[in-house]
């Protein structure tokens, strides 16, 4: 179904369950957006309403799956493929826009943003839907699209108070050196703060450490390993650096009470058996 595409549309009442079971799903970038709903999550940011319109944008290679059955609103996915040929601050952009908050970023569409987002999103369906796709334009309307959803993130970005603005910095150095870097005064002396001022700030905000942030996002990725590639256990504690691969189970087990292997028995039948699951 997927296989031989690299953008894929749909209104969400009209997304067949071959979609979500489609291997080749985990290949693509995905955009929720969801028409006049409540959030599918908990956010811990001060939104004014808690139902309205929210997209949903969710990276490739993510654990998690987020239900859309029964909610008003529009899929678009596409492979990185589409973007590779613009420049590369474009798609670093991009990429930070949905790497973020760890499994999925998610907006809240303002009355004054969505009139844009929507004339874009119009034409990027119809061009969608006719015979023959013109690639070339595709790529351009999905280049405004994204644009206009940089810009809102960074509205929201702009809205935040110091300290959140700090937790977004802390959270893209984690997402750039968690392999290497697993102490908080790395992240703190690249804030410029001491490490006692970073965790205050993190346990106000998110109720964690900076190290048990650091650990969330070494586990996440090795769920993505274990889900995602061929390796053995083995393989994905050296992967992730760890130089024993019996530790590495024993941290993943007390941070997940259960060992690499029975999560990799149980996830696969959880994830299609279930809806709306965010496993952990």
């Amino acid at each position: 179904m997927l296989s031989d595409k690299t953008i894929y549309i749909r209104d969400l009442a009209n997304c067949p369950p071959a979609y979500l079971e489609d291997p080749a799903r985990r290949e693509f970038f995905e955009i929720v957006w969801l028409h006049n709903e409540e959030a599918l999550h908990e956010p811990y940011h001060d939104f004014e309403n808690l139902r309205g319109d929210w997209i949903y944008l969710i990276p490739p290679y993510r654990v998690h799956q987020l239900n859309k059955a029964g909610k008003k609103g529009v899929l678009l996915s596409f492979k990185q493929e589409l973007l590779e040929d613009d420049i590369k601050e474009f798609l670093l952009d991009v990429f930070r826009m949905f790497n973020i908050q760890g499994e999925f970023s998610c907006l809240q569409v303002t009355e004054e943003s969505e009139k844009g987002l929507v004339s874009i999103f119009n034409l990027l369906q119809e061009e969608y839907n006719h015979e023959e796709v013109n690639l070339i334009m595709i790529k351009a309307l999905l280049k405004v699209f994204l644009l206009k959803l940089i810009q809102l993130k960074e509205q929201h970005f702009t809205r935040q108070d110091i300290n959140e603005k700090r937790i977004y910095e802390f959270m893209m150095l984690i997402e750039l050196n968690f392999y290497e870097e697993r102490k908080a005064d790395f992240y703190a002396n690249k804030l410029d703060l001491s490490t006692k001022r970073l965790n205050q700030i993190l346990k106000e905000k998110l109720d964690k450490t900076a190290v048990q942030l650091i650990h969330d996002r070494i586990i996440l990725e090795a769920k993505r390993q274990i889900i995602h590639s061929e390796n053995t256990i083995k393989e994905i504690a050296y992967n992730l650096q760890f130089k024993d691969p019996s530790y590495f189970s024993r941290f993943f087990k007390l941070h997940t009470n259960q060992t690499p292997n029975e999560f990799q028995d149980k996830v696969t039948n959880h994830v299609i058996t279930r809806d709306n699951t965010l496993y952990s």
